[in-house]
């Protein structure tokens, strides 16, 4: 692990795909192919390029298709957090996988449906320089509107100069959009509800606390949500 913060990450890949739909009707949203290769893949490969070495990847929809594909793989070093029984959404799937102690202090969050080429510098180097845990609990990699492709909303966040991050003010729009990416401090999760949540309400709370930064993404990010985004997508991977 070199000049990572953190040698484990965990992969989100427990959701329904809903919007992904008719192609989740028979397989797991994580499983299904951009370019002939399956969304996690792309995390996953990027993950072990940047020297990270573990992954803990959370299922449930679908869920022994989705082992079955990743007991193939030899890097990064998968464990799964088994969430069949309940999906407890974002937030309550890092709970789970941190109280199971499968997640060290700090580490890295990734969704599993989003494909990124990086720029000039890597993501998760980027979030390790500027990780400084006196002052935060989460570090979010946010992508601009230039550098997203496939994204129609208003964005997310908007980030000070500090790097501080707020939410976006309602009927306007924000400069930044979240890549899915994130590192995440053991203090992010105290005092989480049980069950199921949505991360959302630990950003909130980090905000409050004045304890949520962000850090500015150099590459391209592709928001890969629906069927309809998939040949566009494929047709900029092409491109480089």
């Amino acid at each position: 692990m070199s000049g990572l913060v953190s040698d484990t990450a965990m992969v989100l890949a427990a959701g329904l795909g809903k919007r992904m739909r008719p192609l989740t009707a028979s397989q797991p949203k994580p499983l299904v192919r951009v370019g002939g290769k399956p969304l996690i893949d792309y995390a996953l490969d990027r993950l072990a390029e940047a020297g990270v070495a573990k992954a803990v990847v959370n299922v449930h929809y679908l869920a022994d298709a989705l082992e079955a594909h990743l007991k193939e793989r030899k890097a990064p070093a998968i464990t799964i957090s088994d969430e069949r029984d309940l999906l407890l959404e974002t937030g309550g799937g890092m709970i789970k996988a941190a109280r199971a102690g499968l997640l060290p202090d700090p580490f890295f969050s990734v969704n599993s449906d989003n494909i990124w080429l990086e720029g000039p510098r890597d993501a998760f180097g980027d979030l390790s320089r500027g990780w400084d845990p006196t002052k935060m609990d989460a570090l979010l990699l946010l992508v601009p509107h230039s550098g997203a492709f496939n994204h129609r909303g208003k964005g997310d966040f908007h980030m000070d100069a500090a790097g501080k991050v707020s939410r976006r003010r309602s009927g306007r729009i924000a400069p930044f959009i979240f890549s899915g990416i994130q590192l995440v401090s053991h203090k992010f999760l105290e005092g989480a509800p049980e069950g199921p949540f949505s991360t959302n309400l630990l950003w909130n709370r980090a905000i409050e606390s004045g304890r949520l930064y962000g850090v500015r993404f150099t590459g391209q990010w592709f928001e890969v949500g629906e069927p309809g985004a998939i040949a566009p997508t494929e047709a900029a991977l092409k491109r480089g």
